[in-house]
């Protein structure tokens, strides 16, 4: 007598986004797993001391004999013609880029749900890719903005002077909220995040910070070592969350010597099965 057929009901569309949900946030938790994590983490934290060493000695130096120059050199804030300056800023700012990344993996989860298969693998895989993405930018941002209440400096010509110097902790008004550049920030969290998974877009995505870096001096928004702090914050809060995923084999395999490297391989490889598949007679 052959045996019944499977008619176990499949799941319904809610309970298969529950389920796509739980797996993402699941992972971004679940206990490191990696053996060469150790190591890992060591060269995270030399190659962080080194960058925020250096970091802090060209923020001082700017401080001391670059600031009060170079804000005295640039167009009077608000100048009419400086309209494409502030439309191109606004594509380094914090709000809009985490808005677009957290839609984008919303629309995922909701595809994904109603996939199966290597197609819902596929977009899970994506899925992960944009969770860096999204996180390196949003802890970055999220201690940038810790050091801008806790530090207090104030805005280029905000006294109505050229005062690289002035400081007032604690003030937490957006006037009082110049160092590190959030733009900046965001625009180098993102620009690392996205060549650590890419390496080829590494160009494109480095000429696009400095853009955003200049275009917030330029608009007298921030003195040059504001931006320079920000592209630290960013930077370092993207290598700390590279390691956290990497750690948990996700998105980035950890080499015997520490180093980290992505798996790029893995959606491209997918893909071409997926076209095959789909070809083949």
């Amino acid at each position: 007598m052959p045996a019944p057929a499977d008619i176990t009901p499949r799941p319904g569309y809610p309970a298969q986004l529950l389920a796509v949900s739980g797996r993402a946030l699941a992972q971004l938790v679940r206990t490191p797993s990696h053996s060469c994590r150790a190591e890992a983490a060591r060269k995270l934290a030399r190659h962080s001391l080194w960058l925020s060493a250096a970091g802090a000695a060209l923020i001082i130096v700017l401080m001391l004999a670059f600031d009060q120059t170079e804000i005295q050199l640039m167009p009077v804030r608000g100048t009419p013609s400086l309209w494409p300056i502030r439309i191109l800023t606004d594509f380094g700012k914090d709000e809009y880029v985490l808005s677009l990344l957290g839609g984008t993996l919303v629309l995922l989860a909701l595809v994904a749900a109603g996939l199966h298969g290597t197609r819902r693998g596929l977009l899970l895989g994506l899925g992960t890719r944009l969770q860096f993405m999204f996180l390196s930018v949003a802890l970055s941002v999220f201690v940038a903005e810790i050091l801008k209440y806790l530090i207090g400096r104030g805005r280029p010509f905000v006294s109505g002077k050229a005062d690289p110097f002035n400081f007032i902790p604690l003030e937490g008004t957006g006037a009082y909220a110049s160092l590190p550049s959030g733009h900046a920030v965001t625009a180098f969290a993102l620009a690392f995040a996205v060549s650590a998974l890419w390496p080829r877009l590494r160009v494109f995505m480095f000429t696009y910070a400095i853009v955003i870096l200049l275009t917030r001096l330029v608009l007298l928004a921030h003195h040059p070592s504001d931006v320079v702090a920000g592209a630290l914050v960013g930077m370092v809060g993207a290598m700390a969350v590279r390691y956290w995923f990497a750690a948990r084999r996700l998105g980035f395999a950890i080499r015997a010597d520490g180093t980290i490297v992505p798996l790029a391989g893995a959606v491209s490889g997918r893909l071409k099965r997926v076209a095959h598949g789909a070809s083949a007679p």
